[in-house]
């Protein structure tokens, strides 16, 4: 009966999108970049080994023949990197779909099958297939994390917070930034300067990174709903309550993307969100600034990643990608954040769990193991978890700045239902 019940209290996890952030696992070959042993995998993998709330792990993608590759690089790069950690085979186990050689658009419905009630699911796939997939996984009855951003349209996001509600289901989304201690440290603060004036943001990657988001970039989705949705994130998490966005412009670049082979011609190099706020206390105006771009320069970080903020009563800023840690070696000279992500061992073992990309997954899990076990309900963590029930602000300044896009900058406008929430988004007229 003991080992029964320690059953049922473990939970299954289906991980849906096979990419850079799963195992670090780019195109055949180690991730360019500072995820070479990727986040989500290892993350879980050392969750069920430290805590046994996991039981089953299984990944989900859509082209089979990248699986014994991908196999070999976990093998390698994660549990030969970590002997003390995962000293066995089985602890870095993981099932996958479809079958080695086989290609499957629709693999994760025949995953799903294979899940239950109060099972987990982990969506990290391009921006325009989070929303079906997570409505899938929540109809089976599974608390679900995504990825930033959690959906694409608000209209989407209202679906997903409604559907969560009803059935008692976490639907949360992986910000990390909101568990970077500087980060929490400035939401606090910021709540205390008074009525909000200005919020800059800046987030951009390397050019070389196109390589990883050939698949989907200027198609699927774009710069500034793949970058851009940290800071605004974080810009409507720190001021809910205080200001909310009435009124969106943007504004693009292009040169280099567009002029790539197989790149189309309409995919944007950078993208500036313009967002009005209005300030709950007086009705005075705020505006903020969001840019973010993936035709940067290889230099001593990944992301460039900052902002500025400017409150009545003060101002801060923060600059991520530069916390006073540089290293150079084989590899060259770069900066070091170990409280995003820990990847050195420690004496063989993975010593990662601070990080603050590592606490926005493990969050999740014991959240969704205490709902399971009925010790809680979804709603007891709407305060400590990013749930869709409070992005729709924020997929709405998204979705605002991609239709701005679309009609030649024009603006859009933020129209409110009595609850204080977005209902819908009306473009100006001329």
């Amino acid at each position: 009966q003991q080992v029964q019940a320690e059953r049922v209290k473990q939970m299954q996890v289906l991980v849906v999108g096979t990419g850079e952030y799963f195992a670090g696992y780019v195109n055949g070959a180690r991730a360019d970049s500072d995820k070479g042993s990727g986040v989500v995998a290892l993350s879980l993998f050392d969750i069920r080994v430290r805590t046994g709330t996991i039981s089953r792990i299984a990944v989900c993608g859509r082209d089979g023949s990248k699986f014994p590759g991908l196999r070999q690089h976990v093998e390698e790069h994660i549990r030969r990197k970590y002997p003390a950690t995962f000293s066995s085979a089985e602890s870095t186990a993981f099932e996958t779909f479809p079958a080695d050689g086989t290609v499957d658009d629709k693999a994760y419905e025949t995953a799903l099958e294979t899940f239950g009630p109060g099972d987990l699911a982990l969506i990290f796939v391009p921006d325009d297939l989070h929303y079906t997939i997570a409505k899938k996984c929540l109809e089976k009855g599974m608390h679900v994390l995504i990825t930033k951003p959690p959906v694409k349209t608000l209209a989407e996001n209202r679906e997903l917070a409604a559907l969560s509600e009803a059935h008692n289901l976490l639907c949360c989304i992986e910000v990390h930034k909101r568990w970077d201690p500087m980060y929490v440290d400035a939401r606090d603060r910021m709540r205390a300067l008074g009525p909000s004036a200005l919020f800059q943001s800046y987030m951009s990657q390397p050019a070389h990174q196109l390589e990883t988001f050939r698949a989907w970039a200027g198609r699927a989705s774009d710069i500034s709903y793949y970058l851009n949705s940290h800071h605004i994130d974080f810009h409507d998490w720190a001021l809910q309550g205080i200001a909310r966005p009435v009124r969106v412009t943007a504004h693009s670049s292009n040169g280099l993307a567009n002029c790539l082979q197989g790149f189309p011609p309409t995919v944007e190099d950078t993208i500036t969100v313009v967002a009005e706020w209005v300030n709950a206390e007086d009705g005075s105006k705020a505006h903020a600034t969001y840019t973010a771009s993936w035709a940067a320069p290889k230099s001593d970080v990944h992301t460039e990643q900052r902002f500025f903020y400017l409150g009545r009563k003060g101002q801060l800023s923060i600059d991520q990608g530069h916390r006073g840690y540089t290293k150079s070696d084989a590899s060259g000279f770069g900066q070091c954040n170990p409280l995003y992500f820990k990847w050195e061992p420690s004496a063989g073992r993975f010593a990662g769990q601070h990080g603050y990309g590592y606490r926005s997954i493990a969050e999740f899990v014991a959240a969704a193991s205490e709902v399971r076990g009925g010790r809680a309900v979804a709603s007891d963590f709407r305060s400590s978890l990013a749930s869709v029930c409070d992005s729709l602000r924020s997929t709405a300044i998204l979705e605002a700045g991609r239709r701005s896009l679309d009609a030649g900058g024009r603006a859009v406008v933020i129209r409110y239902a009595a609850d204080g929430q977005p209902e819908a988004l009306e473009l100006e007229a001329k």
